[in-house]
């Protein structure tokens, strides 16, 4: 028996915990290798033009899994609470996948959370352990050490982000979905190039949603996205004590054209630079408006004229 896991969308939030879970209960699993253009094409040929580039994205890592696995883990996420939502990407994702590959004969291993419906983490983990002929007993335990090595794991992240705020050097806030900062054709390459530019970079990502989610509400107390609202939290969060801002979104994400939007007209006194990705191959344009941010930010801190009371962010004056 061999599960298949797909590389996008919620991989970047449950691979931790889908990989340990599974290796406790001694489950073979494989994972889609990472992005390329061939798995982006694939992804294109099956979804609607009007889907986001996330989304086309995990269609053709689902394509890439048919005939090398049994069963390929598909997640649909619906609420993390009474009043948090997620994007309908990921409440239809399950549906989305039967349906794009009915004529494939691949077998869905679904993992569902919704706590309006009483779906919690665990109970989902468990489901799971159970579809694959586990007993609950064994779930438990491996849900127990997978929700343990996350749990240090995001410990780890904080406490690195608080070391890093401590550097010398330029500070920037990464604010962006892991899928698409992570993902190696859609956002790595921006990762990868700042790092390149000797920055300090931190990722909103890092800090611990709870936390983010609390910090958020001193903005907004009716942003509806959970993972929006964590983003910007982490910029509430960390504000005072970095340099600048880059927020990365995927090409017709509504959520992210919202709460991107309200973030460049509340988040002042400092520059912030707004990069859309939509699948593009080439680098060039990217990295001249990353160099052009980043000479802002340092005229700014010999001095430079720019107003820091300004309401108007770099992006805007590029």
């Amino acid at each position: 028996m061999r599960v298949g896991i797909p590389r996008g969308l919620l991989y970047y939030e449950f691979a931790l915990m889908w990989t340990t879970f599974l290796d406790e209960l001694g489950v073979e699993y494989i994972i889609s290798p990472e992005t390329d253009k061939e798995i982006y094409q694939k992804g294109v040929n099956h979804a609607m033009d009007e889907s986001c580039l996330p989304l086309k994205v995990f269609l053709g890592h689902v394509e890439f899994l048919i005939g090398k696995c049994d069963y390929i883990l598909v997640p649909r996420m619906e609420t993390l609470g009474y009043y948090d939502r997620m994007c309908t990407r990921y409440q239809a994702t399950i549906d989305l996948v039967a349906n794009t590959f009915r004529e494939e004969g691949l077998t869905i291993l679904p993992f569902n959370i919704n706590y309006s419906e009483g779906e919690s983490e665990r109970k989902s983990f468990i489901k799971l352990g159970k579809f694959l002929g586990k007993r609950k007993s064994q779930s438990i335990l491996a849900y127990r050490k997978a929700k343990h090595l996350r749990n240090d794991a995001i410990s780890n992240q904080e406490k690195k982000m608080e070391d890093k705020l401590s550097s010398d050097k330029v500070k920037i806030l990464l604010v962006g979905h892991k899928y698409n900062v992570f993902d190696a054709y859609s956002g790595s390459m921006i990762l990868n190039y700042l790092k390149e530019m000797d920055v300090e970079l931190l990722l909103a990502t890092d800090m611990d949603g709870k936390k983010a989610d609390f910090y958020a509400k001193e903005l907004t107390d009716t942003m509806p996205w959970t993972f929006n609202r964590q983003l910007l939290g982490a910029i509430l969060k960390f504000k005072p004590k970095i340099d600048g801002i880059i927020l990365i979104s995927s090409f017709n994400c509504g959520p992210d054209s919202m709460a991107n939007e309200m973030i460049l007209r509340k988040i002042k006194n400092v520059p912030i630079l707004n990069l859309v990705i939509d699948g593009q191959e080439g680098v060039g344009g990217l990295e001249t408006r990353l160099e052009s941010f980043l000479d802002i930010i340092l005229f700014q801190k010999e001095g430079g004229l720019f107003d820091r009371k300004s309401d108007i962010s770099p992006d805007r004056k590029l």
